[in-house]
């Protein structure tokens, strides 16, 4: 029996990796296959991101709003650069960037493929100044320029496909249903550990990129540190079960110190990127929330 899963399993997996087109992220060099097109993935992200920015409520911190922009707007024009004079602008060409602050209390941000950029105010009492908000800018700007969404999505779709190859092949093998159960049962689980891994390889490729996105853009890398301990007090230091799709703040800090010397390199300090942020939004102070981080 152990066999015929092995040989099932085998089969399933050279079928997914005959799918697909292979790509290779910026910075990090990581191959990466897709199976769905930057077209499918910008609309489909496009919708979603009105749909949303239709219920948020932007913030009303002018002073705020401002600087997320504006760090945003210069994190963003640094990595286009980047990519243009690495060949590599085509894999923005379609981008349109925005960075928006809305109110929510959630120590939290997000992107959205294309660009699309969303900050809450209960993360800026963590930043705390220009170069940590850089950071995590950084951070969420790298998402997109890594294609992660589409990886993601490409990933479920070579789960599902993945599930109806081993019932069709098993059945075809002459399996028994049992057999054919216990295979499926094995391959969702093993995919559910795997994809858990494969989003905490993500989110540990954003950080490594994201700190050399903010050193490209001037602002020190080395405030990642202390951001990253600023927010595992806020947040509880992250989950470390194998299901969990980030890595704990601890694991994070020390990639981060092992990064460093290399974001070095890219660092040109600029005057003006050493503003503090104020902790206030419409006059009343942000309470740090306990949910769950980016």
């Amino acid at each position: 029996m152990k066999n015929v899963k092995t040989i099932l399993l085998s089969v399933v997996a050279l079928i997914l990796v005959s799918c697909g087109t292979t790509s290779t992220v910026p910075i990090t060099g990581r191959k990466q296959s897709l199976m769905v097109s930057d077209e499918e993935v910008l609309s489909l992200s496009n919708q979603q991101y009105q749909e949303y920015m239709k219920t948020a409520k932007a913030s009303t911190n002018a002073t705020q709003t401002a600087m997320v922009k504006r760090v945003g707007q210069n994190l963003a024009n640094a990595v286009v650069s980047y990519l243009n004079a690495n060949g590599l602008g085509a894999e923005v060409s379609q981008y349109k960037w925005e960075f928006n602050l809305v109110q929510d209390k959630q120590v939290n941000a997000f992107c959205m493929p294309g660009g699309k950029i969303v900050v809450y105010e209960g993360i800026l009492p963590v930043t705390q100044d220009e170069a940590s908000l850089a950071i995590v800018l950084g951070h969420e700007i790298a998402h997109a320029v890594a294609k992660h969404s589409a990886e993601r999505l490409s990933n479920a779709y070579k789960q599902q496909y993945g599930m109806q190859i081993l019932s069709a092949v098993a059945v075809g093998a002459g399996a028994s249903t049992t057999l054919t159960q216990l295979g499926t049962q094995v391959l969702g689980v093993g995919a559910q550990a795997w994809s858990s891994g494969f989003s905490r390889k993500q989110e540990s490729e954003a950080d490594h990129m994201g700190l050399i996105f903010a050193a490209m853009a001037g602002y020190d890398p080395q405030v990642a540190v202390n951001f990253w301990q600023r927010m595992s007090s806020a947040t509880g230091g992250g989950s470390s079960s194998i299901f969990s799709d980030h890595p704990t703040d601890a694991t994070r800090i020390k990639q981060i110190q092992g990064w460093l010397p290399e974001a070095q390199k890219y660092y040109k300090p600029q005057a003006s990127t050493g503003k503090k942020s104020s902790t206030k939004s419409s006059g009343k102070t942000i309470k740090i929330s306990s949910k769950k981080k980016k």
